[in-house]
């Protein structure tokens, strides 16, 4: 997916995109505090710079940030965004479940949360968990194999 990009500046740039965007739409808000966006911009800048410098150390917290993560880092990582899915699910189902209850008038975007980590779940599910098992080795698919000392 981003092969072009070197994997020591593939954090940084993702944390500078995504913080550049918000303070965009800040700015876009019109409200008279729009000069918050600058002050956005300049702290997801030294973020983006603060993780670009630690991606060049020799640490786990180095090949982190450098996006070179051995496989205990990623099984870690992969372990905490599973907990992170799960409380997001369990916090959109509470707060939709308690809009109901009290007749909010907003709780549907509790329930697209619900749905979007739902969908997430089951596409994650359908991506690397159940798939179809391939027939084994051995397996004989109705006829009989020929023995390589009668060729």
């Amino acid at each position: 997916m981003m092969t072009f990009i070197r994997p020591r500046l593939r954090k940084p740039l993702v944390y500078a995109l995504a913080g550049t965007a918000f303070a965009v739409a800040w700015a876009v808000r019109g409200t008279p505090s729009w000069f918050l966006s600058i002050v956005i911009e300049v702290g997801v800048l030294a973020i983006a710079i603060t993780t670009y410098l630690r991606g060049g150390q020799d640490s786990d917290e180095g090949a982190l940030a450098g996006s070179r993560a051995d496989e205990r880092q990623k099984l870690l990582s992969l372990q905490s965004w599973a907990l992170a899915g799960k409380l997001a699910m369990t916090a959109a189902f509470i707060g939709l479940t308690i809009a109901v209850a009290v007749k909010a008038a907003v709780w549907w975007p509790f329930l697209v949360i619900l749905a979007v980590v739902g969908f997430g779940y089951l596409l994650g599910l359908s991506n690397y968990g159940v798939a179809e098992e391939d027939p084994a080795d051995d397996a004989n698919p109705g006829h009989q194999a020929q023995s390589p000392a009668s060729r």
